[in-house]
C-alpha cells in the first residue's frame, strides 16, 4: 500500500475529485455488483477489454486488488466488501444530482419511486398509491420493498437511495416525516380456542404462546414494547417478520397474538380467527412516511410525497391522514 492511500485512509485526506473520471464510479458499481469483469462489461455494455482497463485504473487508485480470482471466479477483497454499499449509494447520488430539473411533470416521468413498507402498510394502502400514480404519472413505476430491522436501523444511509420509509412512530428520530393515519391494536385467538373465552386476560398473555411480528433489542411492534413496560413478557413460540402471516399461525392454536384494527378488517370472513381488545393499554399506532432531508426540496419528492399523504387518506378515511395545510405553500405542514 503506498504511503499516500494508507495516510488518505488514515486521515480521510481529502481526494481531488477535479482528477477523476466520474465513469469509473459507474465501473466500479458494476464491478462490484457483478463481481466479474465479463457480466459487468455486458451490463454496462462495454468490451471486456474496456472494462479490464478501468479496473486497473481502480486497482491503481485505491490500491487494493479489489477482485481477486479464487479458483474460477472472483472474490471481493474487504476494501471492495466496504465499497460496494457506498459505490451504489454514490451512483445514485451522482444521478439524482444529474437528472434534476427545476419543475417536476409527473404525466411524461419515467423515473421509479421506491418506498420501504412492510406488507400491512401495502395491504392498507398500496392499491391506492399505485392508482393514483398510475393515473397522474403512467409512465413511472412504483417499487414496494420490506422494510426490515437492518434496515430500519441504518435509515439514515438506507433513504439516500430509496425515496420513502412507511413506519410507525418509535423506531427513527432525527428524519423529516409526515404522519399518514392512526390505527388501534388487537388481540386475536383462534375461533376454536376454548380456553379464552370473552375476554383476553393478563395471566392470558403470560401463560399462552404468543407469535410476535419481529423480535430483537430494535425490532419490535409499539404494542408489545407497551405490554412489556407494563412487565407482561409474552412466551414468544414463533417470530415472523409478515403481519399477514401472523392469522395462519394463530388458527387452529392456543396462540395469541397482536395485530393492526384495519388489517383485521381487510381479512377474509372466516379466516378462523377472533379479536379481542387488549387487556393493558396498547396505545395507538402513529403510522409515517420518513424521508432524508436532501430530498426536502426536491419536485419529485414532494410530488411523491403527497400522493402517498393524498393515497392514505383515500384508503383509510382517517380525518388525520389529511394533514393541516402549510398557509405560505398548501403543502402539508412536513416536520
Amino acid at each position: 500500500m503506498s504511503d499516500d492511500s494508507h495516510q488518505r485512509r488514515l486521515y480521510g485526506a481529502p481526494v481531488n475529485l477535479a482528477g477523476l473520471d466520474l465513469n469509473l464510479l459507474v465501473s466500479l458499481d458494476a464491478l462490484l455488483q457483478q463481481r466479474s469483469v465479463t457480466r459487468a462489461a455486458a451490463q454496462m455494455g462495454l468490451s471486456q477489454p474496456a472494462l479490464s482497463a478501468s479496473l486497473a485504473r481502480l486497482r491503481r487508485h485505491f490500491d487494493d486488488e479489489l477482485l481477486s480470482r479464487v479458483g474460477n471466479e472472483y472474490r471481493l477483497t474487504p476494501l471492495a466488501t466496504q465499497l460496494e454499499g457506498l459505490a451504489r449509494v454514490a451512483l445514485s447520488g451522482v444521478e439524482r444530482v444529474f437528472s434534476a430539473q427545476p419543475q417536476f411533470d409527473p404525466a411524461s416521468s419515467t423515473r421509479e419511486f421506491s418506498l420501504l413498507v412492510s406488507d400491512y402498510g401495502v395491504a392498507v394502502f398500496g392499491d391506492s398509491i399505485a392508482a393514483l400514480m398510475s393515473e397522474e404519472a403512467p409512465g413511472t413505476r412504483l417499487r414496494f420493498a420490506a422494510n426490515t430491522p437492518q434496515m430500519v436501523d441504518r435509515a439514515d444511509q438506507v433513504l439516500l437511495t430509496t425515496d420513502l420509509l412507511v413506519l410507525p412512530h418509535g423506531f427513527v428520530s432525527d428524519l423529516p416525516h409526515l404522519d399518514l393515519y392512526r390505527d388501534a391494536w388487537v388481540c386475536i385467538v383462534s375461533a376454536d380456542n376454548t380456553e379464552v373465552g370473552n375476554e383476553l386476560t393478563v395471566t392470558h398473555l403470560e401463560s399462552l404462546p404468543w407469535v410476535v411480528t419481529y423480535n430483537g433489542p430494535t425490532a419490535s411492534t409499539p404494542a408489545v414494547r407497551q405490554m412489556r413496560m407494563r412487565g407482561i413478557e409474552p412466551r414468544v413460540q414463533v417470530v415472523t417478520e409478515n403481519f399477514l402471516t401472523v392469522p395462519g399461525l394463530v388458527t387452529g392454536t392456543d396462540r395469541v397474538a397482536l395485530l393492526q384494527r384495519r388489517l383485521v378488517d381487510l381479512l377474509p370472513l372466516n379466516t378462523g380467527i377472533r379479536t379481542l381488545p387488549a387487556p393493558f393499554e396498547a396505545g395507538t399506532l402513529v403510522e409515517a412516511m420518513w424521508w432524508h432531508p436532501v430530498y426536502q426540496h426536491d419536485p419529485e419528492h414532494v410530488w411523491l410525497r403527497d400522493v402517498v399523504r393524498r393515497a392514505t387518506a383515500l384508503a383509510t378515511g382517517d380525518p388525520t391522514a389529511a394533514p393541516v395545510l402549510d398557509a405560505v405553500n398548501g403543502r402539508p405542514q412536513e416536520k
